[in-house]
């Protein structure tokens, strides 16, 4: 039996009787994106992406999910946890669904990402890699097939994503840290 109230199909759901046309999986990986690239959390900034996105200023219902949104991400990253919930269709849709909605997710981090990172050359190679990871995944979600194995290999890719943001905010944060810290020689 499908669930009918999960997050992800609760904010597709706002997003359609809005008249936006965009992916939940997008919009959350877009906002992930930007926080990970060192955006920060200023509700702002956040909308004014998101607006363009979805290609017109967000009614008041949509803009208060969106600031919820943030604040659940700011609290993930943030916080003791060590993993991201995804905001993606639940485990009872289609494999094909749910992979298309994982790529719509990686395409929209890496334009979060790309659109609000200062300095992708102070990256370490593993920094690096994750973003190439999210620019494969982005690519094969046609390629998963409904099977165990198509099932498991959405999985571990799922699992992937729940950790590699946390690792880009984290090599961010450590990139500005060092700036600031400087000492000044006279």
């Amino acid at each position: 039996m499908p669930i009918q109230n999960s997050p992800y199909q609760a904010f597709a759901t706002l997003l359609t009787s809005s008249g936006h046309n965009v992916s939940p999986a997008e919009l959350h990986g877009l906002l992930l994106g930007r926080s990970c690239a060192g955006a920060g959390f200023e509700a702002e900034g956040w909308l004014i992406d998101a607006a363009e996105l979805l290609e017109t200023e967000p009614q008041d219902n949509v803009r208060n999910a969106l600031i919820g949104l943030q604040e659940m991400v700011k609290g993930e990253l943030t916080g003791d946890d060590v993993t991201v919930v995804l905001l993606l269709p639940t485990d009872d849709a289609p494999l094909a669904d749910r992979a298309a909605a994982l790529g719509e997710w990686c395409q929209g981090f890496l334009s979060g990402f790309g659109l609000n990172c200062r300095d992708s050359s102070m990256l370490s190679t593993e920094a690096t890699e994750v973003l190439q990871d999210l620019a494969a995944i982005s690519q094969v979600q046609d390629a998963l097939e409904e099977s165990e194995d198509g099932e498991s290999d959405y999985m571990e890719v799922m699992e992937y994503l729940r950790v590699a943001p946390l690792l880009l905010f984290s090599e961010t944060k450590k990139a500005d840290a060092p700036a600031a810290a400087k000492p000044s020689l006279h």
